[in-house]
């Protein structure tokens, strides 16, 4: 650890709520060398209450960090510094003492595109370099949190130290956070998490929008073998609220692999036949790639419901009779809001009308919050501010919300929220998808010969940029597992943990599917209508877990037999057989991007059933 700096105020701050001596001896510890290390004015133990969540939201309305949107019950608008609007890859790293436990070596000395890798030297000249003093004149909140229900087996406990009231009022909506998380947690293990926007007091230079950050000194580090998150210079939620990507997958991705379970970038939800049996599945998809829209999915299709047990993160561990359980860790939505309306995502919008902390979003005269995608006409003389604070019309040319804008909201508020989304023991998933944005090529849906070749088919991911981090354009990413900005340890090893679920006596293992609703035709634009009509995908999957004889092999895996996907009270013509040719040339091309990737990027560690999977792919396509 770097030098801890003893403190200017040698009495240590003045405790504004919470008394530290009732807190266990290693949480105590944590907090008093981050106090001596930061050199908070104040300390502030968060309780998790409505009156302690109404004087944070009061105190940071008074500091202009957000406005109350009249329009809704207890919403608020944030606007960040145009600087801090996105996850930072580039300045986010593992930190392990050998290069390989964080990520494959590439081939040849290149770069990894599996992660970042920091020495701990590095690690704590870094520290040393941006924390001493960095909370002067601020508060430091000390927020006990649990992802997943508290109590639950499956569930983990962190302590996030922040200076910044945003990051509490969020963590709130994003966590279970506060006095119950305090008793579960007694003596017990917890992540560590520290986090400061890097603004000491008195200011340097003036902020932009009220909204302070350091971007030039961002760092997100993680040290997984202490079970430890350190994050500097942006409040960002991707990069502030430590509990979400950072632990939820990062962190705990690691404790999977160690406690023989899974840690993954999916939503879960529960799919409910006309006949009133029920499944639940889970599926991974890239950021901005429709993992809320699915997760609350409205059907097309009589007689279906679909409900939500969450959107974005599953842990999920084989139980003693071989169920895989999944929960959904988190206790909130963090959406982006562009492309969210009545039409693609009506439980969404019915969702984010009450205690939604909106971040980037474009703002209406009659207070209430525009996006990109909206689709609602505005009332008469309502007028739109940007983003950006400034007044906004369509001729700007330029978007009124920022394409990773978000939405903030409890997920008890969603309308379709499945009853055991909080179970403590988790719910049965019977079948996981992979997808992502693939405008040419790759069918609608296809399932795994295998669970091996499941593994492959996640492996082999790839999927259109989007807006959720800072990379730009259309380019095809590969993206395997939708994890690759999230794995917390070498991913080739993390393949051989996958693989190793098959080899657990009385496994029930999942059935593995591919989606891609994001197909297009040359002259037409989508080949599929999505959203609502997603159902009669789920339907295909559903029957095809249920053992019916509804699928055919291909190169790439079983395809609908024809007339098996329901396409009834379809409002638009499909071609099913442009929705699901598969063009040998455009094969052979995946076949050999795919080998690329692999030998490049996973070198050494690739496990040799994958490198399998990959050969049996390539003789398939041959005879295309």
């Amino acid at each position: 650890m770097p030098p801890q700096l003893p403190s200017q105020n040698q009495k240590g701050p003045r405790i504004l709520q919470g008394d530290p001596g009732t807190l266990s001896p290693a949480f105590k510890e944590f907090v008093d060398a981050n106090v001596s290390l930061c050199q908070p004015e104040y300390l502030h133990i968060c309780d998790g209450s409505d009156e302690e969540n109404t004087a944070i939201l009061t105190q940071l309305e008074e500091q202009g960090m957000i406005k109350k949107l009249n329009k809704y019950e207890n919403c608020w608008l944030a606007r960040t510094d145009p600087r801090d609007v996105a996850r930072v890859e580039s300045k986010t790293v593992i930190v392990t003492r050998d290069q390989r436990d964080t990520v494959p070596t590439p081939l040849e000395g290149g770069v990894s595109q599996l992660g970042r890798w920091m020495s701990p030297e590095e690690f704590d000249k870094a520290m040393a370099q941006r924390f001493p003093g960095c909370m002067k004149g601020r508060t430091m909140y000390v927020i006990p949190y649990s992802m997943g229900p508290v109590g639950s087996p499956l569930s983990k406990i962190g302590v996030e130290l922040t200076d910044s009231p945003y990051v509490v009022a969020s963590m709130r909506v994003m966590t279970r956070m506060g006095k119950a998380v305090l008793s579960a947690l007694g003596t017990g293990e917890f992540v560590r998490c520290l986090h400061s926007v890097g603004c000491p007091l008195p200011l340097k230079k003036p902020l932009v929008n009220n909204w302070p950050c350091n971007p030039e000194q961002t760092l997100v580090a993680h040290i997984p073998d202490h079970r430890q998150i350190v994050s500097f210079g942006s409040g960002y939620g991707g990069n502030s609220l430590l509990g979400k990507k950072c632990f939820a997958l990062r962190i705990a991705s690691r404790i999977a692999k160690e406690e023989g379970w899974l840690a993954e970038h999916m939503l879960i939800l529960g799919v409910t036949n006309p006949a009133g049996e029920k499944k639940y599945m889970a599926a991974a998809f890239p950021s901005a790639c429709g993992k809320t829209n699915l997760a609350m999915l409205c059907p097309t299709l009589p007689g279906w419901k679909v409900e939500c047990v969450g959107d974005d993160i599953a842990w999920m561990k084989f139980d003693d009779q071989g169920n895989l359980r999944a929960i959904n860790p988190e206790n909130g939505f963090f959406g982006v809001a562009p492309g969210t309306s009545a039409k693609t995502n009506p439980n969404a919008m019915e969702t984010i009308v009450k205690n939604t902390i909106f971040t980037n979003v474009a703002e209406t005269s009659d207070g209430g919050v525009y996006w990109e995608g909206m689709d609602q006409a505005l009332p008469e003389g309502v007028t739109i501010t940007s983003w950006k604070n400034e007044p906004w019309s369509k001729e700007d040319g330029e978007p009124c919300a920022h394409p990773n804008s978000r939405f903030c909201t409890p997920a008890e508020q969603c309308p379709i929220i499945d009853p055991l989304w909080e179970s403590p023991e988790g719910v049965p998933i019977e079948a996981i998808s992979f997808g992502g944005r693939r405008p040419e090529g790759v069918p609608l849906v296809y399932e795994a010969f295998s669970w091996q070749h499941g593994v492959f088919i996640g492996a082999a991911m790839r999927s259109e940029a989007t807006a959720a981090a800072e990379h730009k354009g259309k380019m095809i990413m590969h993206d395997p597992f939708a994890m690759r900005p999230f794995f917390g340890y070498n991913f080739g090893q993390y393949l051989s943990h996958w693989l190793s679920m098959a080899d657990r006596p009385g496994a029930k293992l999942p059935k593995i599917f591919h989606v891609n609703w994001f197909r297009k035709s040359p002259t037409a634009g989508f080949l599929w209508p999505g959203f609502g009509d997603n159902i009669r995908v789920l339907d295909w999957m559903f029957r095809r877990v249920n053992g019916e004889a509804i699928a055919q092999p291909s190169a790439v895996g079983y395809l609908p037999c024809h007339d098996s996907l329901n396409l009834q009270g379809l409002q638009e013509d499909v071609d099913l057989n442009e929705l699901f040719s598969l063009d040998q040339e455009f094969w052979q091309r995946e076949v050999e991007d795919v080998r690329k990737y692999f030998t490049t990027q996973v070198n050494h560690d690739l496990p040799k059933e994958v490198a399998q999977e990959l050969e049996f792919l390539q003789q398939r396509v041959k005879k295309i």
